[in-house]
């Protein structure tokens, strides 16, 4: 793990802070202090959830930082002192600020410590000509062998000079190591070059180089590598990458929906992958505390899955680190760490961050030595939070990257991965974060929807029946987030359901809320003795965390949940009666300890998508009371709707003709071919480009049916499955169609065409035909035809300069760039003599043609290993940035290169590339969708505003029913709930596209407008003798 941090997951983090008083807040303060989280608020539902978010993220880090520091100067002092650092006690003690001095000494001793581990050695060097070493470790000159009793005397003058600061670093290893240094030094990304294979000058000894710049100038790790011959390595490295592609071609053939069988797969993984005894998935919830969630261990071992850890257990320095060097080794826990020697004049220690070679914390070291972990492998798990992540180089942060959680490797002897296998395992975890952000939204999605649909059922409920119906019918308000009781109180009544405090106690809650908590509109607290609630121990383990939503100043919404620990489950057998564990020593039972310690009479969080879904239940509820309370409707809000889905109509209108002028325009004119077809599959729209293709009119094409009439027989089976699919609603892309040509055009052959195919729909949304947008490759099948079936001269048509040859490179056995054709120099603007005999991935594609950050190079690496091991790709998109910083979107095909025996030699890649109109035709189609989507939001809120004054004139007209009424009271009764029924109908049916196309007012049924009219005129002149007579 990262030194300074107090544990890999096996002891690990829970709430952000330790157990401390704190108060509630709400929407006029926030106060966070201690470790359970208690919040307040008015407003909607959903709104800034994101926003909200990161700043409670940011909040609990601060916090937290504030801890860690206190306990890293508790540790410090117990070294000094010769007293033992009892853990779970410091965690457990009143909470004291830390000055910034403190925290300030804190940091620099994580990040600057001045030690690295003995399996190799750290150089720091200056980044620039002179090449002076400013620092180095002490054990540099024995493994270089350039020490005293290594070195031979000798007059020769160009003996390697000792190692010592202002020395040229360049002279302490062989002439062609020195070479690759300097190219090293010169490259944009320098850590995409890792590892370098170099050579003392001496002995010849090998190592991996890893390099990465830091303020000062370029820190340089070297690990002894096992083999003389650096083809071995670059052999060795590659097997490693095949591995790691192994493994994630596994991940990515997992059935979806479950998180759990993924991060299971993983550890089995990447234990096969390193021989740890011990991985594990170690999670971090929201509150900063962490978790076992999957495991795969020797059978002898102690399994820890399942348990829960203190958020202290890894501090947040050492969560940054791991953002910024996502594979952390500890080779040996016992080791004696190795001091750094640096340059008086540097004004600080030396930054060791991303140095590979970084020593643990003595802290850390401690706890790993106790539970009997000798050798440890971290690696980063980092997704996505939301947002573009513009970083290009690996190992770039972005603010929109999120540290989910860690992989962790335990041995219970000294084991040393090499530096390929560990990038390997780098790989692994990027696609592993890949799949799990997907699986993640998926997951949230499903949850955001549960939350509607019973949101919605709540709601008709809620207008069916009396406001009771929502606790004391299925679904009810316990349905709509995870509790383990419910209870509504209304008109003084008390209405409860599943784990619930007394009536009693409930009103005294209530008291409390009204003196504390008055001027806000709810609360929420994992802790109700933490929030201050006098009664809190009353209650007991079975009600700690309570969210309330206030509906009226006498109506309330309660949720509640219970201890914390009951919803822990333990993965293995129990820890056993008769063993004691040492509280005051660092071991994992003893951080589970501090956790539950933490964690007590506290339940678990309330999490932002949950307090979201209760505002806004509470806003659909304040209004629905409010209108049943009154008995009347808001009229002045159906006027206002009324006048707002006008407007949204002109503009709606306005803006979709001029957007569909612009995509008339642009498919008539477009240099790509795009053609229509309608649901028996015959020609109904014919663009030029097509035309001048096939050779075919628009009056000539007008009626022909696709398939017998314009394709060939080999493409027959493949269109009719396109139109099959596309009339169902199911829409391919990158599909190749060969089509038939006419006239002047007959004499040329076929066309191949890449088609996407989308369904088209009426205003309905119901499919009304087949829409093909295509891309003319006949010039480049050609070529690949002949390419492939080895017809011609292949210098001939890889470097030909026609435009009609595609981007083409080739890559060898050993991922090394072996073939760039004159179309990718023009498309890339690098030379054929800068890129051949460099690795395609990080080197060439990364550091010369800069990628859109790691995922993308991951991506790309399993491409081109699986193209290599035999499997072919087409049409899977790549893009990257050129020479001049221009984005280049393409789409790659790559084929195995093999020998006459089958045996392969490489994988050959070619390029495609989207012409500017069909770019430009898509991204209009992007804006189309985007407005729509926000059109459909405002009218989803415009209904909903009606929808309620609506269900108050439906109650109040049910009510005048069951009285006595006269004729014409009775007729003006009839005529407005026939104005309320129309008006629920043009609601409940209303849609964009048939308010764009002028049907909403269509769907209205006739209505005595005289009546209409004296109705309105009555409820505009209540005070007249004729009102309601």
């Amino acid at each position: 793990m990262a030194s300074g941090s107090r544990a890999t997951p096996t002891r690990s983090p829970s709430s952000a802070r330790p157990a401390a008083p704190r108060q509630a807040h709400h929407h006029h303060h926030s106060q966070s202090s201690g470790g359970s989280t208690s919040r307040a608020g008015g407003g909607g539902g959903g709104g800034g959830g994101g926003g909200r978010a990161a700043t409670e993220s940011v909040s609990k880090a601060v916090a937290q930082y504030n801890l860690d520091a206190r306990l890293h100067a508790v540790f410090e002092q117990s070294g000094a002192s010769g007293r033992s650092f009892d853990y779970s006690q410091s965690l457990r003690a009143p909470p004291t600020p830390s000055s910034e001095q403190q925290i300030a000494a804190y940091l620099s001793h994580i990040q600057r410590g001045g030690h690295i581990q003995p399996f190799g050695c750290t150089l720091a060097v200056a980044d620039d000509s002179s090449f002076r070493l400013l620092a180095f470790s002490e054990n540099a000159a024995d493994l270089l062998d350039l020490s005293p009793h290594h070195s031979v005397p000798s007059l020769d003058s160009t003996a390697p000079p000792p190692v010592s600061l202002g020395a040229d670093a360049r002279l302490l290893f062989s002439p062609s190591s020195a070479v690759l240094l300097e190219r090293a030094f010169a490259a944009r990304e320098i850590s995409l070059l890792n590892p370098l294979w170099i050579h003392s000058r001496v002995s010849s000894k090998p190592f991996y180089a890893i390099l990465h710049r830091i303020d000062i100038g370029v820190v340089i790790d070297l690990e002894p590598a096992r083999t003389e011959d650096p083809a071995l390595s670059i052999a060795g490295a590659v097997q490693s990458q095949k591995l790691a592609v192994r493994a994630i071609s596994r991940l990515q053939a997992l059935p979806g929906g479950d998180v759990k069988l993924l991060c299971d797969t993983v550890v089995e993984h990447v234990r096969e992958l390193t021989g740890y005894d011990r991985v594990m998935v170690y999670r971090f919830h929201e509150d900063e505390h962490g978790e076992v969630v999957a495991e795969c261990r020797r059978d002898n071992l102690e399994p820890y899955l399942g348990l829960h850890y203190p958020a202290t257990d890894i501090p947040q320095a050492s969560r940054f680190l791991f953002r910024q060097n996502r594979v952390r080794m500890i080779a040996d826990c016992h080791a004696t760490p190795v001091r750094v020697i640096q340059d008086p004049g540097l004004s600080q220690p030396l930054c060791l961050v991303g140095s590979t070679l970084r020593a643990p914390h003595g802290c850390h070291a401690q706890y790993m030595a106790n539970m009997g972990s000798i050798a440890s492998l971290v690696m980063a798990v980092i997704i996505s939070s939301g947002g573009d992540d513009e970083q290009t180089a690996r190992g770039g942060i972005s603010s929109a990257m999120k540290l989910w959680g860690l992989v962790v490797c335990h041995h219970t002897s000294p084991r040393f991965i090499p530096f390929p296998l560990r990038y390997a395992c780098e790989f692994l975890m990027q696609a592993f974060g890949l799949h799990l952000n997907m699986e993640l939204q998926l997951a949230h999605q499903l949850s955001e929807k549960h939350m509607l649909r019973t949101q919605t059922l709540l709601c008709d409920m809620l207008l069916r029946d009396s406001p009771t119906g929502i606790v004391t019918q299925s679904p009810s308000i316990m349905d709509l987030v995870k509790c383990d009781g419910a209870a509504l109180y209304y008109h003084g009544k008390y209405y409860p359901l599943g784990v619930t405090p007394t009536e009693s106690q409930i009103k005294d809650i209530i008291e409390w809320l009204t003196v504390c908590h008055g001027d806000s509109t709810g609360l929420s607290t994992d802790s109700l003795a933490d929030a201050g609630y006098h009664g809190a121990a009353a209650l007991g383990d079975a009600v700690c965390g309570m969210a309330v939503a206030y509906i009226t100043p006498s109506d309330y919404l309660f949720w509640f949940r219970s201890h914390t620990a009951k919803e822990i489950k333990w993965g293995g057998a129990k820890h056993h009666p008769e063993d004691k564990d040492d509280g005051q020593r660092m071991h994992p039972r003893s951080s589970f300890k501090a956790f539950l310690e933490v964690v007590k009479s506290r339940s678990l969080p309330w999490e932002n998508a949950e307090m979201d879904a209760i505002h806004s239940l509470q806003l659909i509820l304040r209004d629905s009371f409010r209108d049943v309370a009154e008995g009347t409707s808001n009229s002045k809000a159906i006027v206002n709707g009324q006048v707002q889905l006008g407007e949204l109509e002109l503009r709606g209108i306005n803006e979709l003709s001029s957007v569909a002028r612009e995509m008339v325009r642009l498919i008539e004119t477009a240099t790509v071919p795009i053609f229509a077809v309608d649901t028996d599959g015959c020609i109904n729209g014919w663009n030029a480009k097509i035309a001048e293709l096939t050779g075919l009119s628009v009056e000539e094409a007008m009626g022909k049916s696709l398939v017998n009439d314009l394709i060939f027989k080999e493409s027959e089976e493949i269109v009719e499955k396109l139109l099959s699919r596309a009339l169902r609603g199911e829409e391919d892309k990158n599909v190749e169609i060969k089509l038939k040509t006419f006239g002047p055009e007959q004499s040329k052959g076929p066309i191949f065409v890449i088609v996407n195919a989308c369904s088209s729909r009426d205003y309905t949304k119901n499919i009304v035909g087949v829409c093909f947008v295509g891309q003319d490759v006949t010039g480049q099948k050609v070529v690949m035809d002949k390419f492939v079936n080895i017809q011609g001269d292949y210098k001939a048509i890889v470097h030909n300069p026609n435009p009609l040859i595609p981007p083409i490179f080739a890559s060898d056995e050993n991922t090394c760039c072996s073939e760039w054709n004159t179309a990718m120099e023009k498309l890339t603007g690098w030379s054929r003599s800068e890129v051949i005999g460099k690795l395609l991935i990080g080197e060439v594609f990364g550091n010369i043609c800069r990628l859109k950050g790691p995922d993308a190079l991951t991506k790309f690496m399993v491409v081109l290993h699986n193209a290599i091991g035999g499997q072919d790709y087409e049409k899977f998109p790549f893009s990257f940035f050129d020479k001049n910083g221009k984005y280049v979107q393409a789409l790659l095909t790559a084929n195995t290169r093999s020998k006459m025996d089958g045996k392969s030699i490489g994988a050959f890649c070619f390029l495609q590339i989207a012409s500017a109109e069909l770019q430009q035709a898509f991204e209009i189609q992007r804006q189309q969708e985007k407005k729509c989507y926000a059109r459909m939001k405002e009218l989803a809120y415009i209904c909903q505003e009606i929808k309620n004054p609506l269900s108050g004139i439906r109650f109040t007209n049910s009510l005048l029913q069951m009285t006595d009424l006269n004729d014409d009271q009775r007729q003006f009764l009839e005529t407005s709930s026939a104005c309320e029924k129309q008006m629920s109908k043009i609601v409940k049916d209303a849609s964009l596209q048939s308010i764009e196309d002028g049907h909403a007012i269509a769907k209205m049924k006739p209505v005595q407008i005289a009546l209409l009219q004296q109705l309105h005129w009555c409820s505009c002149n209540p005070n007249h003798p004729d009102y309601c007579t």
